[in-house]
């Protein structure tokens, strides 16, 4: 009998700074929007781009001190697996829509560099910790959102992260 396979792996640019929350019971998530662009030939012969806009979830210990990291225009490589909500709208339609529960986050440009920036050259010079970051006064806790599983999304690099 052969296994179905679930895998993702994206390598794109934050749409915008990530949304830190918290789960009910305290733990921390980040959640996020990756913008993944594909060269495409025009009606008229001329190459253009194509983005591919994915909404990702990141359960991980170390939410809170990346979060101060995840910008808008920041190049990241995800991997993880696709996970479907299903929810009925205020209209009362069945609505679905399908995220990306990430499992590894690698930063590989600030959002201040180019297209040509990578991970070796960001981190030449270790940047200061916590500048310009603060704590959230009263952290947003979301009722909706499921704790993830024992064997779960837990399982980031702290080698990955400049701290």
């Amino acid at each position: 009998m052969a296994s179905d396979v679930n895998v993702v792996v994206l390598v794109g640019r934050l749409t915008r700074d990530c949304n830190l929350r918290y789960t009910p019971s305290g733990n921390a998530f980040i959640s996020f929007t990756i913008a993944v662009n594909k060269a495409k030939r025009n009606a008229d012969g001329t190459w253009g781009e194509e983005a591919s806009f994915i909404d990702c979830t990141y359960f991980g210990n170390n939410s809170q001190n990346l979060s101060q990291f995840l910008q808008k225009g920041r190049q990241v490589a995800v991997s993880g697996e696709l996970r479907q909500s299903k929810w009925e709208g205020q209209d009362g339609q069945p609505r679905s829509k399908l995220d990306v529960m990430v499992n590894t986050l690698n930063l590989l440009s600030s959002p201040n560099q180019g297209q040509g920036g990578g991970f070796a050259s960001q981190y030449s010079q270790r940047p200061q910790q916590n500048q310009g970051y603060q704590a959230p006064q009263q952290p947003q806790v979301v009722e909706s959102m499921p704790e993830p599983q024992v064997g779960g999304p837990e399982s980031f690099e702290d080698d990955s992260i400049p701290f």
